[in-house]
């Protein structure tokens, strides 16, 4: 993060997300004087930034798109769609000026360019020095130079706050020919001189072309917190580039004081930011450190409890409580809004709407549910595929669902509820649903299920996330091939979720992923099977029950236990696991679940409950599937996390089985 060019980026990342949210909130009211706003400063930022960095290709090219907004700023010309259109693609060809500059962007700029000016109603012309003008439009700028006297000062904490005052010199240099003065009349004797105050005030003579309103954009940020005053200058008064020359100037004609903030003082007014930025990676190698304080505090307390020492078991207490307290403030710090995730749809959702001609709302609910910021990165792409699906397969034309009795307009739902310890995040819409003939006949034709076999409703819709199946009749840029919906399958497996699905054919479909709030540290409940122990995420497990060696010899051969009147198929660990031991006694039977489905886990022994930190296992274990990763026990042993999905999965295969055998 030191590296300056690596600021910029990250900054313009956010301020890319700050001008496409005002672009889309402004399609709903292209009326909307603060969405205007927002995008115009949101364009003017990062065209100073790119400059500033060394950027000019992003600054010129910027520049334009600045320029549209101002004038629609100015009510010279109207907000349209159209306009809107080209500054999202424009913002999208910004991003590649940041990414790779160079000379070979210029073509794409040129086109862009003249998409932005066709949608602003003019036709375009370009100048010799690669300005754009607008022809049949008002000008933005005052025609004939003007000369203007400019009174400039900063608050003193203006520097401290990252203001950077000769560049806003240099940006009124860029406005046109000036004189610039320093005012060291307020500058402190050498014993009362602070390093991080600002003492300088400045006059500037600006001879220019621009208006007065232009003129003040320079100091748009900063302006409610200096003193800035404007004087319209006669012209024979003061030769252009001229100040001081001896000649007294005449009264000026008008005066402005733009604005007149009380200038703070560091020393007693000013305030650090509420917000500090901390790169990613340190909030991963903290985490790291967190969880080997897990490990060293379940062997210290293991160490107390062996020992039987009272004043070292009341460290080893203390010791939990902190680490204990360090752990949850730590996976809050991880923690992010999943409405950072949902905002990138509404992009997508706008450009699809576009290509495939449907009108789509798209509509968020729950944006301030928090996921662990890994779970977010993973979910990006599943969710891209899951909405895609949605709008290519589920929705269906407006005049088809005019026809079908429904609103023209067709809607993509996408919300967010924490329960427990996972997150539900739902993709809904209203289109025509899943034709489940169709999917059977495709999943039958492409030897997923065998003619005539007996499936579950839900078993028939999970066949749509198989490697290879589409129901769709010819490949399209959206969907078609098979691919998306095995990727989103591999995803949600690998982050240790379920995917439910629900469909209503004609009325629309809903899609539930289930996912664990943090890949880090869980909860889990410590088992023995055989010689070894095992951990199950406790965010699973719904209950435990006792398996006499009677009930266990007498439902050999069926497997099933009967659980408030219903059957619950289990298994026998012992035997999966091969351990080559004999059953005890007293066996326990740990009721998981993953969705609606339930499975038994009969172990051994159930030892308690264990702060888990999860470590991932090699490429050499890959090929095992019933596991999700390992952790290291307070004696130093080591315990395998079962990966709970794989062992219902496991448990329905055993009870079709055995329902056919029947």
């Amino acid at each position: 993060m030191n590296d300056p060019i690596q600021v910029f980026r990250t900054e313009a990342s956010e301020l890319f997300e700050q001008i496409e949210s005002g672009l889309l909130d402004l399609l709903h009211d292209l009326s909307d004087r603060d969405q205007i706003d927002a995008v115009f400063r949101g364009l003017h930022t990062l065209k100073g930034s790119g400059a500033m960095f060394g950027f000019e290709g992003l600054a010129s090219f910027t520049h334009h798109c600045e320029t549209a907004f101002d004038q629609v700023r100015k009510g010279e010309v109207p907000a349209t769609e159209a306009l809107v259109s080209a500054i999202l693609n424009a913002q999208d060809h910004m991003k590649a000026l940041i990414e790779s500059p160079g000379p070979h962007h210029d073509a794409q700029s040129e086109r862009l360019l003249l998409t932005l000016n066709a949608a602003l109603g003019g036709s375009s012309s370009a100048s010799a020095d690669g300005q754009i003008a607008i022809e049949g439009k008002a000008p933005s700028t005052k025609t004939g130079s003007t000369t203007w006297r400019l009174k400039i000062r900063l608050p003193k904490n203006a520097m401290a706050n990252g203001t950077n005052p000769l560049g806003l010199l240099n940006e009124l240099r860029g406005v046109g020919e000036c004189e610039i003065t320093a005012d060291r009349t307020s500058f402190p004797d050498f014993l009362n001189l602070s390093p991080l105050d600002l003492h300088l005030a400045w006059d500037v003579t600006l001879t220019t072309e621009r208006s007065r309103s232009e003129i003040e954009d320079v100091f748009m940020f900063v302006i409610d917190d200096m003193q800035l005053e404007i004087q319209e200058l006669p012209m024979r008064s003061v030769p252009a580039g001229a100040v001081g020359d001896g000649s007294a100037p005449r009264p000026p004609q008008s005066v402005e004081t733009v604005a007149a903030g009380k200038l703070t003082d560091t020393k007693s007014g000013s305030k650090a930011g509420d917000n500090v930025k901390v790169p990613a990676e340190r909030l991963d190698e903290l985490m790291d450190r967190v969880g080997e304080l897990v490990i060293a505090q379940s062997r210290l307390s293991q160490l107390a409890a062996s020992i039987g020492n009272g004043q070292l078991r009341d460290v080893s207490e203390d010791v939990d409580r902190l680490s204990g307290e360090l752990r949850d403030t730590m996976m809050v710090l991880r923690m992010v809004p999943v409405g950072s995730l949902f905002s990138r749809f509404r992009r997508l959702v706008h450009d699809l709407s576009r290509e495939t001609g449907k009108t789509i709302e798209l509509q968020t609910d729950g944006e301030s549910t928090e996921v662990d910021k890994t779970v977010i990165e993973r979910l990006a792409d599943p969710l891209v595929h899951l909405v895609r699906n949605a709008i290519d397969h589920g929705l269906e034309g407006p005049e088809e669902r005019l026809r079908n009795g429904k609103s023209s307009t067709g809607i993509v739902s996408l919300s967010a509820t924490q329960a427990g310890g996972e997150v539900v995040i739902s993709i809904k819409d209203d289109g025509r649903g899943i034709n489940r003939e169709r999917v059977r006949a495709k999943g039958e034709a492409a030897g997923l299920v065998q003619p005539g076999a007996v499936m579950s409703d839900q078993e028939l819709l999970q066949l749509i996330f198989k490697p290879g199946f589409s129901t769709a009749e010819k490949i399209t840029n959206l969907s078609g091939r098979g691919v998306g919906m095995d990727v989103v399958r591999r995803t949600i497996d690998e982050l240790r979720g379920t995917i439910d699905i629900r469909s209503e054919f004609g009325v629309g479909s809903e899609v539930n992923l289930r996912i664990p709030l943090t890949l880090a540290i869980i909860d889990g409940l410590l088992v023995r099977v055989g010689d070894s122990r095992y951990v199950i995420p406790l965010s699973a497990v719904e209950e435990c029950l006792e398996l006499s060696l009677e009930e266990d010899i007498r439902s050999r051969g069926r497997s099933f236990i009967s659980l408030r009147d219903s059957l619950v198929p289990f298994l026998r660990l012992r035997d999966l696991f091969a351990t080559g031991t004999e059953p005890e006694l007293h066996q326990k039977c740990v009721i998981v679940s993953t969705g609606n489905e339930r499975v038994g886990l009969v172990v051994d022994q159930i030892i308690g409950d264990h702060q888990t930190v999860i470590k991932s296992m090699s490429k050499l274990h890959s090929t095992a599937d019933m596991f999700s990763g390992a952790t290291i026990l307070g004696d130093g042993g080591v315990a395998l996390i079962m990966d709970v999905n794989q062992l219902v999965l496991r448990g329905q295969s055993k009870e079709a089985l055995m329902r056919a055998a029947v």
